[in-house]
């Protein structure tokens, strides 16, 4: 291999790095009370999309562990973003509700808010920047 080559193949890894598609996200779910059923979480970008957890951005699930259970997302370009996250105890795929409005399963949002009624994006809106990762703390509210 030439020198001519070896930089050339150098600066072509070098620029595939630089324009890398985003950065990680980390979201840490704090206060789960026990490791029953799995922890949910969606990343939305848009907030005509916000609660719908089939159109979020990105999403996650992993199992449940009393404490803090740690998501990275990979990739997260820059921009606006809310994080709605639960703790899908008997593991149904959904957050479960009493009277269809109040959730009977652990949840958290990002930014943490006080809610009274569906949560907002605006309320949960976080930015991403594109040159470092970012991590974000939720508080499990049960």
């Amino acid at each position: 291999m030439t020198l001519r080559v070896a930089l050339s193949l150098v600066a072509m890894v070098i620029g595939q790095a630089a324009f890398a598609d985003g950065q990680p996200l980390t979201v840490k779910l704090n206060n789960l009370e026990h490791d029953r059923g799995t922890v949910r979480v969606a990343l939305f970008s848009d907030p005509k999309t916000f609660r719908k957890a089939d159109q979020a951005f990105a999403s996650s699930e992993s199992p449940a562990k009393a404490g803090t259970v740690t998501v990275v997302f990979e990739d997260v370009p820059a921009g606006e973003y809310a994080v709605m996250a639960y703790h899908d105890e008997n593991a149904n795929g959904e957050l479960d509700l009493r009277f269809r409005m109040f959730p009977t399963e652990g949840y958290g949002l990002s930014n943490n808010p006080k809610v009274m009624g569906p949560p907002a994006f605006e309320d949960s809106r976080f930015d991403v920047p594109g040159e470092q990762p970012r991590e974000i703390d939720i508080e499990v509210r049960y």
